[in-house]
C-alpha cells in the first residue's frame, strides 16, 4: 500500500473512532441525566386561582428553555369553583399535576399532596426543610412543612395592612396613621361623623361587623393572635380561644374590642350593618380606614384613580412583638400525578429567586423569599406587605371556609345581643372542636 492510501485509511479510522466516542459520551450523558432524575418528557397540568395564564407565561418560557422536555399548561378557576373541582378531579385520578393550595389547606387536604422528593445530587434542585427555613419567611415553614416534609412552596406571602384615606386624615389634622390600637381608637373617634339623627355619615374605620366587611374574620383572627390568644392546643387537635393567658381572658377581650366598633354605646362606634361593603365604602370616601391585603391596591386604583389613599402597617398591641396576619396561596403537587418529579422540578424553579422575581413582577405581590424582601421594602405599593411577611402569623384551621362562617356567626351573635361575648366565644370554640374531631375520625 502506498503512503497516500495508508494515510487515507487512517483518516477514515480516526473519523469513525471519533464518531463512536461521541456517541458513547452522548449515551452516557443521557443515562446520567436519567439517573439524576431529570425527566425527558412531561406534560404538566397546573390549576390555580386568581393568577392568570399570562402571569406564568414568561416564567414558563424560561423554565422550558432549561427543561425543553417539560411542558406546562396553566388553567385558572374562580375561587368559588376551585376547591370542589379540585377534590372531584383528584378523587377520580384525573386532577392536575401542579395545584395552588391555600396556606391553611394542609390541615384538611395533606393526604392529597405528594411531598417534595429528598435532595440526591448537587444538580438536584430540591431543598431540605432546613434550607426552606433559611430561604422563606417563618409562617411559610409553619404552614407548608409537616413532619420534616415539604408539601408546598410559597410564591408570595400576603398580610393584612391598614389602608387609610389621606384626605380625611389631613382634614381631621391627623399627621400620620396609627401605630398601635390606642392611637387607632383615638383616630376613629376623630374621623367618625354623625348626622343629627345619630346616623353615621363618615365612618372612622370598617370594623365591628361580619358580613359587610371584607375579610372581617381575618381581622378578628389577627387581633386574637396579637393579643396572645392560644388559637390551638399544642397538639393541634383542638382550639383554645377561651383559655386565659397570664390571668387575662385574651380571647374575650379580642372579640369585645372588635365588636365595640359596632356598638352605639361605645366611644369608638363607627360602623354598623347599614354601611356599604367596606371596599365600596372606602372607594366612595365614606370610611377613613380599612384593613386588607396587597391585591386590593390595584383593585382600588382601577375603581377610582383619584382616590388619595396610602398603606401603613397593621397597628400593634406591643411594639416589641409585632405580629401580622398571613393569607396566601402556595403551589404543591398532587399525589395522583404521574409526573411528580417533573412537577417538583417546575415548582422548585417557580420558587427560586429567579422564578419568584418574574412571578412577583407580573403579579405585584409581596415576596415569601427573604432574599427578595429587602428589594421590595421601599416599594410604595407592596413595601408594607413585604416587610410584614417577616412577622406574619397564621393558625391551624381544619376547614378555613367553615371557620369563616363560625367566626362570622360569632360576631353577629354579639352584635345582635343574642349572646354575650363569653358565650359566643365558647360556642365558636365548641363548634370548631366538633369539626376537628369529625375530621380526625
Amino acid at each position: 500500500m502506498n503512503l497516500g492510501g495508508l494515510l487515507g485509511t487512517r483518516k477514515i479510522f480516526y473519523v469513525l473512532a471519533g464518531a463512536i466516542i461521541l456517541l458513547v459520551l452522548f449515551t452516557v450523558i443521557l443515562i446520567l441525566r436519567n439517573v439524576g432524575g431529570e425527566p425527558s418528557q412531561a406534560n404538566l397540568e397546573f390549576w390555580g386561582v386568581y393568577d392568570t395564564k399570562q402571569d406564568f407565561s414568561k416564567i414558563n418560557n424560561s423554565f422550558q428553555a432549561i427543561n425543553p422536555g417539560i411542558k406546562v399548561n396553566y388553567k385558572q378557576f374562580s375561587y368559588e369553583d376551585y376547591e370542589k373541582a379540585l377534590i372531584d378531579a383528584l378523587a377520580t385520578g384525573a386532577g392536575p399535576d401542579v395545584l395552588m393550595i391555600h396556606n391553611t389547606w394542609l390541615a384538611k387536604h395533606r393526604t392529597k399532596f405528594a411531598p417534595m422528593p429528598n435532595p440526591q445530587t448537587d444538580k438536584n434542585p430540591f431543598i431540605t426543610p432546613k434550607q426552606f427555613q433559611d430561604q422563606f419567611v417563618d409562617v411559610a415553614y409553619k404552614d407548608l412543612v409537616y413532619q420534616d416534609k415539604i408539601y408546598a412552596l410559597p410564591l408570595y406571602v400576603d398580610t393584612l395592612a391598614l389602608f387609610y384615606n389621606k384626605d380625611m386624615f389631613n382634614t381631621a389634622g391627623i399627621p400620620r396613621p396609627p401605630q398601635d390600637w390606642e392611637e387607632f381608637n383615638k383616630d376613629v373617634e376623630l374621623l367618625t361623623k354623625f348626622d343629627q339623627a345619630g346616623n353615621i355619615i363618615q365612618a372612622g374605620a370598617a370594623m365591628g361587623t361580619a358580613r359587610n366587611i371584607n375579610r372581617s374574620t381575618d381581622i378578628l383572627s389577627a387581633l386574637m393572635i396579637q393579643s396572645g390568644v392560644k388559637m390551638n392546643n399544642t397538639a393541634n387537635t383542638g382550639v383554645s380561644f377561651t383559655r386565659s393567658v397570664d390571668g387575662k381572658r385574651v380571647g374575650e377581650n379580642s372579640l369585645q374590642y372588635y365588636t365595640d366598633f359596632a356598638n352605639p354605646l361605645k366611644t369608638v362606634y363607627a360602623w354598623n350593618d347599614k354601611q356599604h361593603y367596606s371596599i365600596d365604602s372606602f372607594v366612595e370616601g365614606k370610611v377613613a380606614m380599612m384593613f386588607n391585603y396587597s391585591h386590593q391596591v390595584n383593585v382600588l386604583r382601577q375603581k377610582l384613580a383619584r382616590l388619595n389613599f396610602n398603606i401603613a402597617p397593621m397597628p400593634q398591641f406591643s411594639e416589641l412583638d409585632s405580629k401580622s396576619y398571613a393569607n396566601y396561596w402556595a403551589v404543591g403537587v398532587s399525589n395522583t400525578s404521574k409526573n411528580q418529579e417533573a412537577a417538583w422540578r417546575y415548582l422548585s424553579y417557580l420558587a427560586s429567586k429567579d422564578g419568584a422575581m418574574q412571578y412577583l413582577i407580573e403579579t405585584s405581590r409581596p415576596s415569601a423569599r427573604r432574599d427578595i424582601i429587602e428589594n421590595q421594602k421601599n416599594d410604595p405599593a407592596i413595601g408594607v406587605f413585604a416587610f410584614q411577611a417577616l412577622s406574619a402569623k397564621s393558625w391551624f384551621q381544619i376547614d378555613n371556609n367553615a371557620i369563616d362562617g363560625i367566626f362570622a356567626d360569632m360576631i353577629d351573635e354579639v352584635n345582635s345581643k343574642k349572646a354575650t361575648v363569653r358565650a359566643a366565644l365558647r360556642s365558636a370554640e365548641s363548634k370548631i372542636n366538633t369539626l376537628m374531631s369529625k375530621q380526625a375520625q
